[in-house]
C-alpha cells in the first residue's frame, strides 16, 4: 500500500530565523495542516539516544510477568493491561478492545512545571530508569509541542503567545504503547486493531514510533486509509480535536489507526512513544471567526473536554 505523503518540517527554519524566514515557515505549516492534520517535524534538537532508551526501558518493562505489572495498575495511570482501552469508542465505532499495553503518566496541572509528573505515584522498581528517563523524555516533549504551538499560532496570524499563554500549566499525557507480537496475542478478531481508528483529544500529539507492517495509517478523504510516511529522524505530529475547534475547522484532526499483528510477521513488536499536549484544564477555547475559521463552535471547557474523551475508551 503507498504510503500517505505527510509533509515535511524543518523546524530549525523557526528557532535559527526571524521575520519572513518564520512567516514562510508558518504559512507551510498552515496549508498542511488544512491538508492532512500531520507534519514530520525534523530539526527538533531531540538527541535520538533519549527516545531509545525511554523504549528500551519500557520494554523490559512490558517483558516483566503478568503478575508484577499488575501491581503498577493505578486508575487508569501505570500499566494498563490488555482488554482495556477501546480507542475506536471515541467516534463511535464498535471494535474488540485494541490489541496493546500501555504505560500511562499525565501531569498534575496544580504542581509546578519541574514537579509536574505526579501521575502515576508508584513506578516499578524492576526497572528503575523508567522514571527518569520518561521524566526527561516528557520535559523535552513540552518544550517542543510549545515551541510548534508558536509556530501554529503565526500560522494563524495571531499573536505568538496564543496557545502557549495557556500552557504554563498544561494539562499533557505521555503513553508508552507496546504493541505485541502476534506470537503472545494470538490472531487478531475482525475489526480488531493494535489501536482502532479515531482522532485525538488535544491540542498536539507528538509520536516517535516504530515501522512496522502493523503500523501507523491515516485516513485520506480521497484515498481512504494509506500507511503514513516515516522519517526515522522526524517526529510525527498530528492535531487534536481542540485545536481542530479552536481553529473553527481550518485545520483538520487527523483520523488513524494502528493496524493488527501482522499474520505475515508474527513476530513484530512494535513500542510508540506518544506525547499529548493540551492546555490548562480551566482554559475556555472558542473558534477562532471567519475568514480564518470554518466552523463556529460554542466555548468548551478544555479539562471537561477532555475528561468526557478519556471516559469513552477506557474499560
Amino acid at each position: 500500500m503507498a504510503a500517505t505523503p505527510v509533509p515535511v518540517i524543518d523546524l530549525n527554519r523557526w528557532t535559527s530565523s526571524h521575520g519572513a524566514g518564520r512567516e514562510r515557515l508558518a504559512a507551510q505549516v498552515d496549508q498542511s495542516l488544512q491538508a492532512t492534520g500531520f507534519l514530520l517535524v525534523t530539526g527538533h534538537g531531540i538527541e535520538p539516544d533519549l527516545p531509545r532508551h525511554v523504549r528500551a526501558a519500557a520494554r523490559d518493562f512490558f517483558h516483566l510477568p503478568q503478575a508484577v505489572k499488575e501491581h503498577y495498575d493505578q486508575n487508569r495511570r501505570g500499566w494498563i493491561g490488555r482488554e482495556r482501552v477501546t480507542t475506536a469508542r471515541s467516534e463511535g465505532t464498535h471494535t474488540p478492545p485494541d490489541l496493546l499495553e500501555v504505560w500511562s503518566c499525565a501531569a498534575d496541572s496544580s504542581a509546578q512545571p519541574s514537579n509536574a509528573q505526579q501521575m502515576p505515584c508508584n513506578w516499578p522498581d524492576e526497572v528503575p530508569t523508567l522514571r527518569p528517563l520518561v521524566t526527561e523524555y516528557t520535559e523535552r516533549m513540552r518544550a517542543l509541542a510549545d515551541t510548534l504551538l508558536e509556530v501554529m499560532a503565526t500560522a494563524l496570524r495571531q499573536p505568538v503567545d496564543f496557545f502557549t499563554r495557556h500552557t504554563t500549566s498544561p494539562h499533557w499525557d505521555f503513553t508508552v504503547n507496546w504493541y505485541p507480537s502476534a506470537h503472545e496475542t494470538g490472531a487478531a478478531a475482525p475489526g480488531q486493531f493494535r489501536v482502532g481508528p479515531h482522532t485525538d483529544f488535544g491540542l498536539i500529539t507528538l509520536l516517535d514510533r516504530q515501522p512496522g507492517k502493523g503500523g501507523l495509517q491515516i485516513h485520506d478523504d480521497e484515498g481512504g486509509w494509506q500507511d503514513a510516511t516515516y522519517d526515522p529522524g522526524a517526529f510525527t505530529l498530528n492535531i487534536g480535536d481542540l485545536m481542530a475547534r479552536w481553529s473553527g475547522d481550518r485545520w483538520r484532526s487527523g483520523r488513524h489507526r494502528v493496524l493488527p499483528p501482522p499474520s505475515d510477521a508474527p513476530q513484530e513488536e512494535l513500542t510508540s512513544l506518544v506525547y499529548f499536549h493540551a492546555c490548562a484544564p480551566h482554559t475556555n477555547v472558542t473558534s477562532l471567526p471567519a475568514p480564518l475559521g470554518r466552523t463556529s463552535y460554542g466555548p468548551v471547557r478544555a479539562g471537561d473536554y477532555l475528561h468526557d474523551k478519556l471516559q469513552t475508551i477506557l474499560g
